[in-house]
């Protein structure tokens, strides 16, 4: 399944700074930060009237913040919630509570998914926020109430190992971050992500019966189960795809992103590279591809 045949929606309406309201209940005001992997923009969401929890504060960006609190200015922010710790969705918590003294809710810290192997280095460190601790961990099923609304949290990790959704238990509604977005797929990039967590994560999502995603990036997605099963559907077509090529003979991940990624916008070749490491650890854990020691973004890959 190639990624064109995922019914994306590329548009994108809300102007960076300007909150605008999406659904009933909730709020939305986009991160002026665009880009290959940010689309137009992370976007911050703000659920209730009133007494209020702001979803993902965004980057370190002075400017959005102080958006963000006049957009707020009468109303009080009682919880921050941070669906995962990379660098576009959380480090503007530190001062979104500094200037509302609300507490921050999350999983937890910034980790790898997966134990770094000798002399491995985690390229996505820089994509990390190290540095936050959320007042409050939550776990999967646990609940956040405010002033009539409430978050349940739903452990999806995958795309990083703190990553959370949170699903609106007075609509139909989830909160989705990058887990799944719907104008492109999600990374999943070791060890900062992980295949076999995010395929779990997903098919967690697609036995759910909200109806409605707000994602991190891009517009809202609508009928997500269906939408759902075309990223599980995508994902084990990358798989197939990959044990396609590796049939044909033993291939190096280079060989591999240009067999199965057609076209590729060159910013995005690194990113690949890490998806088919993503995919290889897990098939090399299933049995069904085998490489001399553990799997790396450097290694010779065979069928077993």
């Amino acid at each position: 399944m190639a990624d064109d045949d995922i019914p994306f929606d590329k548009s994108f309406d809300l102007e960076p700074g300007v909150m605008k309201e999406i659904a009933p209940m909730v709020r939305a005001i986009c991160v002026g930060n665009s880009g290959p992997f940010t689309f137009k923009g992370t976007v911050t969401y703000v659920v209730g009237s009133g007494k209020v929890a702001v979803i993902d504060p965004g980057p370190e960006d002075e400017g959005h913040v102080r958006a963000l609190l006049d957009a707020l200015r009468g109303e009080t922010v009682t919880h921050i919630v941070l669906t995962h710790t990379h660098r576009d969705h959380s480090p503007g918590a530190a001062a979104l509570k500094a200037a509302t003294g609300a507490k921050t809710y999350g999983e937890g810290p910034h980790r790898a998914s997966r134990s770094l192997h000798i002399g491995e280095i985690n390229p996505l460190d820089a994509a990390g926020d190290m540095d936050f601790r959320p007042d409050h961990k939550l776990a999967d099923s646990d609940l956040i109430s405010g002033a009539g609304w409430t978050l349940e949290a739903v452990a999806t990790p995958g795309h990083c190992a703190n990553h959370m959704a949170y699903a609106l238990k007075e609509t139909n509604a989830l909160f989705s971050g990058d887990h799944v977005m719907g104008w492109s797929t999600s990374i999943v990039a070791p060890p900062d992500g992980a295949m076999s967590d995010y395929m779990t994560s997903l098919y967690k999502l697609a036995e759910r019966q909200e109806t409605v995603y707000f994602p991190g990036h891009g517009n809202l997605i609508r009928e997500a189960p269906r939408f759902v099963q075309s990223y599980i559907r995508h994902r084990l077509g990358r798989e197939e795809s990959i044990l396609h090529r590796l049939a044909k003979g033993a291939a190096d991940i280079p060989t591999l992103v240009r067999a199965i990624y057609i076209g590729i916008d060159p910013r995005l070749v690194g990113a690949a590279g890490l998806s088919v490491l993503a995919h290889l650890e897990d098939l090399v854990a299933r049995g069904k591809v085998l490489t001399e020691g553990p799997p790396s973004i450097a290694g010779y890959y065979r069928l077993a």
